[in-house]
């Protein structure tokens, strides 16, 4: 009798990670059990097939698709991380590849080749049908992370003295229309777009109206080479479900969907989380070489920097040798302005990428978070005054570590977002940077002015 796996209740993305599941298939695939494979995985989506297939070794993952031979679903090879797809377009063959691009749309089928080495990507394009190789290449030929990489050039343009009766017969006759589409376009006879028709008006429409009367013409266009993450802040501000895209000439060259847009914003949001960390572009798939390089550089910077502390603590040495309880508190001081400062420097950071802290509104953001700052000193030092005169039984001691409390809160606030707003205006990326020389300030202020005052005060 075949052994069976238990497969646990639920959504299919739970099964898909599921460590029975994904044992399972990686022990039928070490097995050669092809049949066993293909029948644990033949019932999951394209997206919860990917998620597996990136949670198993690289050396089995080829194996699952031979296995699933010609039940292998091309979606998947758009939905899996880019880690994993690239190691998989690297190879699979390009025969199969080739077929995933005649299958997929533009931008999918685009997405799966665009890091191939460039001999591979001439030989699987020229197998494929001309109308779609123009296609593909066209979108491969706009820069990366632009519009017209997320587009795609599958679309249905009308011309504007259609009637809704023909557009709706047309949609009927002609095979090769998108599959899904939720607007069409009304472009006059170079191409530019005049304006929109959503399915929904136009299907409850009588047929003998023109298609520009139920138009709307306030249709917002989105340029080719315009960066994909202003194009997710117009949807997002808009509530667009979709948009034409148009070249330097203003010709319709593709559409935007909400679909897309939503991947942009979850990689915008992920890689806005991982620079904080000051982790590069990485993913759980990736190899321990490429994760090194992501991460080793800025550890390499915040060395410095935490040599540079230590340099000040170094100046009073000779004070710390005479009152010990400095050495135990230091650490307070420093990591609650580091806290602190994190705290300004993660809402500027985001502020900075959604684009809502500008010229207009910096002066007063900065003067709320001075105020914070200073409000929060002032509260976080009379805690700890308190809890170093029962501690330490010394009032003048917690008299000096609240004022240092007060001077490295207030540094911390005005440090996260000077910071950041400093690196943003001279072109760098805030979000990997500002942590690390944050970090310094209040690691630098903390420990001169709480080791300063003890110096002035006790000894």
């Amino acid at each position: 009798m075949a052994e069976t796996v238990e497969e646990p209740r639920g959504e299919d993305g739970d099964r898909a990670q599921s460590p029975e599941l994904v044992n399972a298939v990686a022990a039928a695939l070490e097995a050669h059990d092809d049949a066993r494979a293909k029948a644990l995985v033949i019932d999951l989506g394209a997206p919860d097939l990917a998620m597996l297939i990136g949670l198993l070794d690289a050396d089995l993952r080829v194996p699952l698709i031979q296995a699933l031979g010609a039940s292998f679903d091309y979606e998947v090879l758009s939905e899996l991380d880019e880690s994993a797809r690239d190691q998989l377009s690297e190879a699979l063959p390009n025969e199969l590849l080739a077929k995933a691009v005649t299958e997929l749309e533009t931008d999918d089928a685009a997405y799966v080749i665009e890091n191939l080495e460039a001999s591979d990507k001439a030989e699987i394009l020229a197998q494929v049908p001309t109308s779609e190789r123009a296609a593909i290449e066209r979108v491969l030929d706009y820069p990366e992370d632009s519009a017209g990489r997320l587009m795609s050039a599958d679309f249905v343009a009308v011309a504007p003295f259609w009637t809704v009766g023909r557009v709706i017969d047309y949609m009927r006759e002609t095979v090769d229309l998108p599959d899904t589409f939720s607007d069409i376009f009304v472009v006059d006879p170079a191409y530019r777009v005049l304006g929109s028709v959503d399915l929904s008006r136009l299907l409850r429409s009588q047929r003998q109206v023109l298609i520009t009367e139920i138009m709307n013409d306030d249709r917002r266009v989105v340029l080719a080479t315009e960066d994909e993450a202003e194009v997710a802040r117009q949807f997002a501000r808009y509530d667009l479900k979709s948009a034409p895209v148009v070249d330097e000439n203003d010709r319709l060259v593709g559409v935007v969907t909400v679909d897309d847009v939503v991947e942009v914003i979850q990689e915008e949001a992920d890689d806005g989380i991982m620079a904080l960390a000051g982790v590069g572009d990485e993913r759980l798939p990736d190899t321990v070489l490429r994760t090194l390089k992501s991460r080793l550089p800025w550890l390499v910077v915040n060395l410095g920097t935490a040599i540079v502390a230590s340099l000040v603590i170094k100046l009073f040495d000779a004070t710390i040798e005479q009152m010990v309880a400095l050495a135990v508190l230091m650490p307070i001081v420093a990591s609650t302005g580091g806290n602190a400062g994190t705290q300004t420097m993660a809402v500027t950071v985001r502020a900075l990428a959604t684009e809502r802290l500008g010229p207009v509104n910096t002066r007063r953001v900065i003067t709320r978070e001075t105020l914070v700052g200073l409000l929060n000193g002032l509260v976080i030092s009379l805690i700890m005054a308190a809890i170093v005169f029962v501690w330490f039984g010394s009032g003048l001691l917690g008299l000096v570590i609240g004022a240092a409390m007060i001077v490295n809160l207030l540094v911390a606030a005005v440090a996260g977002i000077l910071i950041p707003l400093g690196l943003h205006k001279l072109d760098f990326d805030p979000a990997p940077a500002s942590g690390v020389f944050v970090t310094m300030m209040t690691d630098i202020t903390g420990f001169f002015a709480f080791l300063g005052l003890a110096t002035l005060w006790l000894l």
